[in-house]
């Protein structure tokens, strides 16, 4: 579940709309909520059966008025287990507090896992034991042409009828260009010509996605999914400034799975008015062993995960025009006259040398120059 979501606020968003419902009636009703348990565990994450690692983040909902929106749970003990009791230890990464992973773990297909979780306070999760989704290949990652945007789609099928139920997830990243080329930076001293590593005129954005993208073919006769939505990209977006990449990944999902993201797609993007469908109770798969009453919110899958890597090029859509979000006026030349006119200039970090010229510097603000305010310099490692 690495979908990006505003999940933790979720059971809250569903007291207040219920608020507002009852409040529509003549006579006035003043709710007591203040009994809802505003700290429940959020589960977000696959079992891979794969090669591929295993990672899940843990984590409690807030308020909705709480600034604090990560509220990670630090200190578990996370465990993925076999019928057979074989288990298989996560470890809480230093670099990403409430999040734990493992390498490859090579599942054995034939058997049931789940996942087990116990806080530093002595509550023990467990989820179901469910059976391993073996995911059928990505057969093609390709793209539509509208008028003002560009429509990418995922086709797939699986020959043995057997899947039925599909989740998609992507990242893109894509070559952008700041309007100057800097061949100088400050130092915090003096001016000093800039070498590979550090030129920041050409750089890679990355986006993943952050929305819910379910697909079913439940209702035909083939298990096959023909040109399903992955994502939009508008005309004129930077994106498609020079070259741009997808990576699909593709997940196998049960029935049961299937139900838990529709009902959690609802709740999370299709709020809108009181007299819109409200929000429902998110019934996943996960319990406290302790206290089979508190609501956990997360659904563990176990599963292999296809993915497909498309490119497209400027080239291959010659109608469209990028604009530059960013309005750059022309650098302007400072010269070093008292002899700290750089050092007054280029020290708060907000101007940026781009090149020296007639005894003085030319030099612009750093969003115009410096390109790693929006991405990184580094070439991505799949980047062809």
């Amino acid at each position: 579940m690495s979908t990006k979501l505003n999940i933790h606020r979720l059971m809250f968003v569903a007291c207040i709309a219920t608020v507002l419902v009852l409040g529509a009636c003549k006579d006035s009703f003043a709710p007591n909520v203040t009994s809802f348990n505003s700290n429940l565990l959020v589960v977000e994450g696959l079992i891979d059966a794969g090669s591929d690692s295993t990672k899940f983040k843990l984590s409690r909902t807030v308020v909705v008025a709480d600034k604090n929106v990560g509220n990670p749970e630090i200190g578990a003990t996370v465990v993925v287990e076999s019928e057979s009791n074989e288990k298989f230890p996560l470890i809480e990464l230093t670099t990403q507090k409430g999040t734990y992973a493992s390498p490859g773990l090579n599942l054995n297909a034939a058997r049931k896992y789940r996942l087990n979780i116990k806080t530093v306070k002595g509550a023990i999760y467990v989820s179901d034991y469910v059976e391993v989704k073996v995911t059928p290949q990505i057969e093609q990652v390709g793209w539509d042409v509208k008028t003002d945007e560009l429509q990418l789609f995922a086709n797939t099928k699986d020959a043995t009828n057997n899947t039925r139920y599909y989740r998609w997830e992507y990242e893109e990243t894509w070559i952008f260009y700041s309007k100057f080329y800097s061949v100088l930076f400050w130092n915090g001293t003096a001016l000093q010509s800039r070498t590979a590593d550090n030129y920041v005129y050409q750089c890679w954005g990355n986006e993943k996605s952050n929305k819910i993208i379910l697909g079913s073919s439940a209702k035909l006769s083939d298990d096959v999914i023909f040109k399903q939505p992955i994502t939009t990209i508008p005309s004129n977006s930077e994106k498609l400034g020079e070259r741009y990449s997808i990576l699909v990944k593709q997940y196998a999902l049960s029935k049961e799975a299937y139900e838990f993201w529709q009902n959690l797609k609802k709740n999370t993007e299709s709020l809108g008015s009181i007299f819109d469908v409200q929000p429902s109770q998110l019934t996943g798969n996960i319990r406290n062993l302790n206290d089979v009453n508190e609501p956990v919110i997360g659904y563990v899958s176990v599963g292999t995960v296809a993915t497909k890597r498309l490119y497209v090029n400027k080239a291959d859509v010659p109608g469209f025009r990028v604009e530059i979000d960013k309005v750059c006026i022309e650098p302007i030349l400072v010269k070093e006259v008292s002899g700290s006119d750089y050092r007054t200039t280029f020290s708060g970090g907000f101007n940026v040398p781009i090149e020296e010229f007639g005894g003085g510097v030319y030099a612009s603000s750093r969003e115009c120059v410096d390109c790693t305010l929006r991405g990184t310099n580094r070439k991505p490692t799949f980047w062809q």
